[in-house]
């Protein structure tokens, strides 16, 4: 019970990693925030089940990313709780694969729009919040593809690079506050967008792995567990890659 009394805002909590982290945090004790882009019937049920498994509090929220609107009401809606906010997965994000000399600028601006912009606007307006109790963990889900030039991933990569980036400049700055941030950069990973990707591409990534294989989102999700819980008050302003080994 890593995170009782503690409570986490997910993004992208409805599917993949981010679906998850939400279990897992669960699991764990925190009471938990799910910020999802819209409502559905199959996410309130599942959000009820957790919920009722583990004898937690699980408050959806819906935004949509692509909206800068969205994301302050959102903000607006977590602070209006009145609850103690201690930790914050950035997990929102859109894929998105293009060779460089094929990816139109506007493509890339709405990558960026839900992948960077939407991530800082989001985190700032949460900070602010979380600044007031002098305790907090952020955590960014980036990507490999921000590390390693792959062809094709010019504007997913890039916004991840972007975020990874960002990550380290609000270590320094929400330091002080005793707010800890970090990112992690999964590799390949058994979620929606493993499933866009061609089997050319798919058998690249595996062999480019010491273990060979795709990573589960749970094996994502631990190591968010890990930077929320208080096993890791003394890490902040790190990229920790979670990629089965990597070569390149």
């Amino acid at each position: 019970m890593l995170l009782v009394n503690k409570t986490a805002v997910i993004t992208g909590s409805n599917r993949g990693i981010g679906r998850v982290t939400v279990e897992i945090f669960a699991k764990q004790g925190a009471n938990i925030i799910a910020c999802a882009r819209r409502e559905s019937e199959e996410f309130t049920e599942f959000i009820h089940k957790i919920a009722s498994q583990t004898g937690v509090t699980i408050q959806p929220i819906y935004a949509d990313f692509n909206q800068a609107l969205e994301v302050q009401a959102a903000v607006e809606v977590i602070i209006a709780t009145g609850m103690q906010v201690n930790v914050l997965v950035n997990n929102a994000g859109v894929a998105s694969g293009g060779l460089f000399q094929l990816t139109s600028i506007n493509s890339l601006k709405d990558v960026f729009e839900v992948n960077f912009y939407a991530q800082i606007q989001f985190s700032q307006g949460v900070s602010r919040y979380m600044a007031r109790f002098r305790n907090g963990s952020i955590i960014n889900i980036g990507s490999t593809a921000g590390l390693i030039g792959h062809a094709g991933t010019i504007s997913y990569g890039s916004s991840k690079a972007a975020l990874m980036y960002a990550t380290k400049v609000m270590a320094t700055e929400l330091g002080p506050f005793n707010i800890r941030v970090n990112a992690i950069a999964p590799g390949i990973t058994k979620t929606e967008m493993l499933d866009q990707m061609d089997e050319k591409t798919r058998e690249q990534q595996f062999k480019s792995s010491s273990l060979r294989r795709a990573a589960d989102a749970s094996e994502i999700a631990n190591v968010a567990l890990f930077l929320a819980s208080d096993l890791s008050t003394y890490v902040s302003g790190q990229v920790l890659r979670v990629d089965g080994g990597m070569t390149a």
